[in-house]
């Protein structure tokens, strides 16, 4: 099956799960828009997704993938089981210390600040959703278990029993609960807390089907040189995930500190944008991990080379349009989605603002998706951790220096554009590594690629910018004239992608997993 094929998968289960969680979000913003709570909520909501990418999908996933395949491979079933166990036992084990831990500086926190303090409002609904780290991460992992054995679907679709908790709590408790204080916001904490048990839940019964159980194993880590070599290998990762997830965070604070609105303004766009990322940029990243992982221990370059160039240049068809196509309709698209409610016009120029900014992440951030695992597979995770480093500390200073020279309403938007312009530079420096290690891919044939596709993507958007002008002009409403505009430019483009890349669209049409097979 090529990566494409698999990739429609993943891209189907978690187009349910985007879905739903965009609906969670115009929800969010009808009960909370951009205020200083729903603000407070997406920094504590921010703790428990750093320790998810340290020790769930990200540096520990990373590093239990490629071993638990090469188990399964050279010592069977049983082994491969003992080792998942001891993983989610040790796994168990430290994430619980840390997150009393964490519990414990919440109240330390909330002593030490200002009884007004925005900071102060942060506390308690960190507290609430702190356990739900280990429980997404535990989720994670049997995740990467079942990815190992080419299992996409559920593990994919498992997101979306989060978003499920999540409307539950804003449309069937929210309602009923005072809007003044912690009442509805803290019902919604409870409710991710608890979707954190029903994504592990979920999972179990395909896990049974690939021949494995959830269990915990807490002896034998230091006789197991399998967990060594696991923890030798995330150490790297974990530093730079770590320095990654505390600059999210900090840059989270920054916004906050500039504009009590703009961690909120930020969240909304980051929404939008992570629609088709999540469609496409990671489902990319989840299948291309176990696909590298096989070719580099056959020692397969040629397919690793060829693997990577034909998922960025269907990244390159992919995304373009779909970034074009945001900035052209940023804020129809923003005030379509969100404003109602608690979310008003201003608002909506807050977050169509960000979304502007974060559009072109769409090819950044995917691309990085597309490289790393490279690293990964070949159980080098030392040198993205090197690379990413360094570009957090440029993005870091940027974001101080947008917090400090724009004006208010522009300062979240110089945060969005630094996140941006670092994956890029983190994306060509590592291609310009692995060019260094013998992995040549064609960069003149992807950038030829590129920028012909960034042209017919600009002729798309112009195009759907002065439909939707036109009929805005005409008194058609924001529900007729938004989806009309979207669906002329994706006609228009199809065209235009044929004509401006002939063969990396024939290649999108061949792998695209709903076309029949010969």
């Amino acid at each position: 099956m090529s990566v494409l094929r698999k990739v429609g998968v993943v891209s189907a289960m978690t187009a349910i799960s985007r879905v739903f969680g965009l609906v969670r979000e115009i929800l969010m913003a009808h009960f909370f828009g951009t205020g200083t709570l729903q603000s407070a909520f997406v920094i504590a909501f921010r703790i428990p997704n750093l320790f998810r990418r340290l020790f769930g999908e990200g540096a520990l996933g990373a590093a239990f993938i490629p071993v638990f395949a090469e188990i399964e491979r050279t010592e069977g079933h049983d082994r491969a089981q003992l080792f998942l166990a001891r993983i989610l036992g040790l796994l168990v084990c430290a994430l619980g210390l840390l997150v009393g831990l964490g519990v414990a500086v919440t109240y330390a926190v909330e002593i030490a600040a200002a009884p007004d303090s925005r900071w102060a409002e942060a506390m308690p609904l960190t507290r609430i959703m702190l356990p739900y780290a280990l429980l997404i991460c535990v989720a994670a992992i049997v995740s990467a278990a079942l990815n190992v054995r080419d299992r996409f679907a559920i593990p994919s679709l498992t997101p979306v029993i989060l978003n499920l908790c999540w409307i539950a709590a804003l449309v069937g408790v929210c309602p009923f609960l005072p809007a003044e204080g912690y009442w509805r916001i803290g019902a919604v904490c409870w409710g991710i807390l608890l979707a954190g048990f029903a994504q592990i839940a979920f999972q179990l019964p395909a896990l049974r089907r690939v021949g494995y159980r959830l269990r915990f194993a807490f002896t034998g880590w230091r006789a197991s040189p399998y967990v060594r070599q696991v923890l030798l290998q995330m150490g790297p990762a974990s530093l730079g995930i770590a320095l990654a997830q505390i600059n999210i965070c900090v840059d989270g604070w920054l916004a906050f500190y500039g504009a009590s609105w703009a961690p909120s303004a930020l969240e909304y766009a980051d929404r939008i944008i992570y629609l088709p990322l999540g469609l496409f940029g990671t489902a990319f990243a989840t299948v291309l991990l176990p696909t590298y992982s096989r070719q580099a221990a056959s020692a397969d370059r040629a397919a690793l080379v060829s693997t990577l160039e034909r998922a960025l240049r269907n990244l390159f068809v992919i995304m373009a349009p779909m970034a074009f196509g945001l900035v052209a309709l940023a804020a129809p698209t923003v005030s379509l989605l969100y404003e109602r409610g608690a979310f008003d016009a201003q608002s909506t120029v807050w977050t169509a603002r960000a979304v502007t900014a974060y559009a072109f992440g769409l090819i950044a951030f995917s691309s990085a998706k597309t490289v790393i695992p490279i690293f990964y597979a070949h159980k080098d995770l030392r040198t993205p951790v090197t690379v990413a480093a360094w570009c957090i500390l440029g993005n870091f200073t940027l974001n101080l220096l947008s917090v400090i020279f724009l004006p208010e309403g522009w300062r979240h938007v110089g945060i969005a554009l630094s996140t941006v312009l670092n994956s890029f530079a983190n994306t060509i420096i590592l291609l310009a590594i692995l060019m260094h290690r013998g992995l040549r891919p064609n960069l003149a044939g992807l950038l030829s690629v590129a920028v012909r596709t960034l042209a017919a993507a600009g002729l798309m958007a112009a195009a759907v910018r002065a439909l939707h002008g036109l009929l805005a002009a005409h008194g058609v409403s924001l529900f007729l004239s938004v989806p009309t505009a979207i669906a002329a430019g994706a006609a228009l483009y199809l065209p235009l992608a044929r004509l401006f890349v002939p063969t990396a669209f024939r290649e999108v049409l061949a792998d695209f997993p709903l076309r029949r097979r010969r």
